[in-house]
């Protein structure tokens, strides 16, 4: 029977896997059983061991070494510069590595020997706690895991062919290489359809009952328009706010303080009906809408009518390809879709989900990509 402390070990760096695929990096199973195959051999307790064996495991390509980076600072420590782990391991190591025998490890310099489970373990708590009871460390802890974040469109694909291996024939490009070769028999080359993600749209309520969600939110719609040119971004109270321009900042904090002057209604009322309808007239009909996976962050609550709510989701779900609602408050024990606008809008939303934690936005990012809530 393995040690707790093991099973602990595990459970923390599984997590750390999690929280990649979330940022954009495909750490699959196999390269998460590399990853905890390679700690076998090294000290899962070790800072700089854990650091290098993620990078050399869980990575794939050059895109993913910077989302390693700032997904490894966040998680296991989010008050430590990462730049401090990049040293080659000590000839111990290597020699750790040859031998798998059971002798001990010796003591090493002090940020080595921090044991991951402690650096780590208030990360993976932090992953499940509620956005509205966090700290003001947790918060900036938050932060830096939300600034590594990518969220895609569910793929499609598109009338654009492009050359393959595999596919139909490609008569143009064939034609062409016959007459380059003067008539000589030549290989059939051939094309398949290109595949494009669809185009997000988030509509995140900043009214007064939604303050305590709405800062954490859109910093994740912030890292959202940075993971692809295909996401726009609306905020949605007693006004509508189109917000993808201030966003545009790379820098999270300035982002946010640029939004901040740009949206009128902050902590206001809540009009979702006539917010909605304003979308669809304005950006949603003229083809904003058309065929995207539209995502409303909002506790349904409407000071309006509920009518002209329901009709405007109705009219919204025709036109997107997808209508997902991710409410903070669906947590809570004993929580029902009572709330008149709520109860009014769901019957027209495909994926009903939680948005109340990092782990629930995890779970959002993969609906909108496509899985099932």
């Amino acid at each position: 029977m393995p040690h707790p402390q093991a099973v602990d070990a595990s459970a923390v760096l599984v997590g750390f896997a999690r929280a990649l695929r979330a940022a954009g990096v495909d750490a699959g199973p196999d390269r998460v059983q590399a990853f905890l195959g390679a700690l076998e051999l090294l000290d899962p307790g070790s800072r700089a061991d854990v650091y290098w064996a993620g990078r050399l495991t869980l990575c794939g390509s050059r895109d993913d070494l910077e989302r390693y980076e700032r997904v490894f600072a966040g998680y296991f420590d989010a008050s430590a510069d990462v730049a401090q782990t990049r040293f080659t391991p000590p000839p111990r190591l290597r020699m750790a590595v040859r031998d798998a025998g059971p002798a001990p490890r010796a003591a090493t310099r002090a940020e080595d020997t921090i044991p991951a489970p402690a650096l780590a373990s208030s990360t993976d708590v932090l992953r499940h706690r509620d956005l509205a009871g966090l700290t003001a460390a947790e918060k900036e802890q938050l932060r830096r895991l939300l600034a590594a974040f990518t969220l895609r469109g569910e793929v499609r694909r598109t009338a654009r062919r492009h050359p393959a291996r595999r596919g139909s024939v490609d008569p143009r490009r064939t034609v062409r290489e016959l007459l380059k070769r003067g008539g000589e028999p030549a290989r059939l080359l051939r094309h398949e359809r290109a595949e494009r993600p669809r185009r997000v749209v988030l509509l995140v309520d900043v009214s007064g009952s939604m303050a305590a969600y709405a800062n954490a939110l859109l910093r994740f719609a912030h890292a959202a328009t940075h993971g692809t040119a295909r996401t726009e971004v609306f905020t949605i109270g007693t006004r509508l706010t189109r917000v993808t321009r201030e966003l545009a900042h790379r820098d999270p904090d300035a982002a946010m303080a640029a939004l901040a002057a740009a949206v009128p209604d902050w902590s206001g009322g809540t009009r979702l009906g006539e917010m909605l309808r304003g979308y669809l007239d304005r950006w949603g009909q003229r083809g904003m809408a058309r065929g995207a996976v539209v995502v409303l962050l909002s506790d349904g609550w409407e000071r309006g009518d509920p009518a002209l709510l329901a009709g405007q989701m109705r009219r919204l779900h025709r036109l997107a390809h997808r209508v997902i609602w991710a409410n903070p408050r669906k947590a809570r024990p004993g929580y029902a879709p009572l709330a008149a606008g709520m109860a009014a809008a769901l019957p027209s939303v495909d994926a009903f989900v939680e948005g109340h934690s990092l782990a629930a936005l995890e779970r959002l990012a993969a609906v909108v990509r496509g899985a099932d809530p």
